[in-house]
């Protein structure tokens, strides 16, 4: 009696890899090894990089509100320290993004908490 390979669902998996290495260049594409490679490195790279994406905006952040809080006599730090001892409970995201769109409320801000 022959062995059995299952090929129904080798060939599911095999589609799957395929499937998510759909616009990779050459063999990447193609041959199901060397796609599996890419795949699994890309997913590896997804995961890491949705970590270092948090990392990356919180300093964009720090560099706007300190530009921001510069430009009204302080400094980061002083201001964030100040924030907290007024205890005023506002994040980092909203607060550069108050500096961006908003700089009249953002120095009010400032005025507020260093008095």
């Amino acid at each position: 009696m022959p062995r059995t390979n299952n090929a129904p669902a080798s060939r599911k998996r095999r589609k799957k890899i395929l499937k998510l290495a759909k616009g990779y260049w050459g063999s990447r594409s193609k041959v199901y090894t060397v796609a599996k490679h890419s795949v699994e490195k890309g997913l590896q790279y997804a995961y890491r990089d949705r970590k270092a994406k948090k990392r990356t905006f919180r300093k964009l952040w720090i560099v706007r509100i300190n530009a921001a809080a510069r430009l009204n006599g302080t400094t980061y730090s002083k201001l964030i320290h100040a924030l907290q001892n007024k205890g005023v409970d506002i994040n980092r995201k909203v607060l550069a993004s108050l500096a961006v769109e908003n700089p009249q409320a953002f120095s009010d801000i400032v005025k507020f908490v260093s008095e």
